[in-house]
């Protein structure tokens, strides 16, 4: 439906998947579902194993459990909304849900790209500097990090929230996605979009090309350190601990620079949607099974809270 000049959109359709046929959104709906279940166990079995297990208590572990916690909250922003109107007609949203959610979106998105950033900055110390670790990344330094993490996430959205919904909407109400995304909300809008989407696409440069200087520049270091040691053995170990981030890295980047830094021009339903799925639900699914399946000491550490779930259960029957 098209709006007219002169009224005022106060909620918006998200066409998603609308114009697929029903076998294909029923197919859909299993898969998501399958994969949104996946990703909240997995992550919520790292939450729970990093924050119980005495043998994971370090600041790396601090940091994969909020990370965790990260993905639970940015796959549940999007993934249950996209499940129900796979299975329904009404893909209508209010203008204060599609606000709320962008603002989630953002918040948590943002807050994640810094964290990836501190815990290539905690291996880089862990690597390069063993002997002074535990006086550089301490307690209080991790909840310092992380805090910074959230509270800048959170200052964050505010301000794109703000510039995406500073102008009325008069024009289409279709969004072309499965949720609401800030650089196609804009578009709607009656004024021009140009100021909006400049202040977005330097927002990104700053919060995406930022934290990857301190990663790049982090695991340079950590590159020449591996390299200078004789221990064939010693750098395989090393590196395997930063193969695992480095993998999270490359996937969260890669989708979050093509969906906020590519013009406009470059952009269409049909290469928003996969990039979109991407970072909202499959990195957040593929972040703890590269975790876990790369680290010894996860793995280690879900075997025994597995193990004590099986044996809890049997003595109960």
């Amino acid at each position: 439906m098209v709006l007219q000049n002169s009224t005022t959109v106060s909620e918006f359709i998200l066409v998603g998947f609308e114009q697929s046929p029903p076998s294909t959104r029923a197919l859909l709906f299993i898969l998501f579902l399958a994969l949104y279940s996946l990703a909240m166990a997995m992550n919520g079995l790292i939450i729970f194993i990093t924050w119980t297990d005495p043998r994971l208590n370090s600041p790396m572990y601090f940091f994969l459990g909020h990370l965790s916690f990260l993905d639970i909250c940015f796959i549940t922003t999007t993934i249950p909304q996209m499940l129900i109107h796979l299975v329904t007609n009404n893909h209508t949203v209010s203008f204060a849900s599609c606000l709320t959610q962008m603002y989630l979106v953002f918040g948590v998105g943002v807050a994640e790209c810094i964290l990836l950033a501190f815990m290539a900055y905690d291996r880089y110390v862990a690597i390069c500097h063993p002997l002074n670790y535990a006086q550089i990344i301490s307690r209080q330094m991790c909840v310092r990090l992380v805090l910074t993490s959230w509270i800048f996430g959170m200052t964050n959205g505010i301000l794109l929230d703000y510039m995406t919904f500073r102008g009325p909407f008069c024009r289409e109400n279709h969004i072309e996605n499965f949720f609401c995304e800030a650089p196609i909300v804009i578009t709607l809008s009656c004024g021009d979009p140009k100021f909006s989407l400049k202040v977005i696409f330097l927002d990104a440069i700053v919060v995406l090309l930022s934290p990857m200087v301190l990663i790049v520049t982090s695991y340079a270091r950590i590159l020449a350190s591996i390299l200078s040691r004789s221990s064939f053995s010693g750098r395989g170990k090393t590196f395997s601990t930063c193969a695992s981030h480095l993998t999270v890295v490359i996937f969260f980047y890669t989708s979050a620079m093509f969906s906020y830094m590519n013009p406009r021009s470059t952009h269409g339903p049909d290469k928003d949607k996969p990039f979109s799925l991407l970072y909202t639900i499959i990195t957040p699914m593929c972040n703890p099974i590269i975790y876990s399946f790369r680290n010894k000491e996860m793995k280690g550490a879900m075997g025994r809270a597995l193990g004590r779930g099986s044996l809890t259960q049997s003595q109960s029957f």
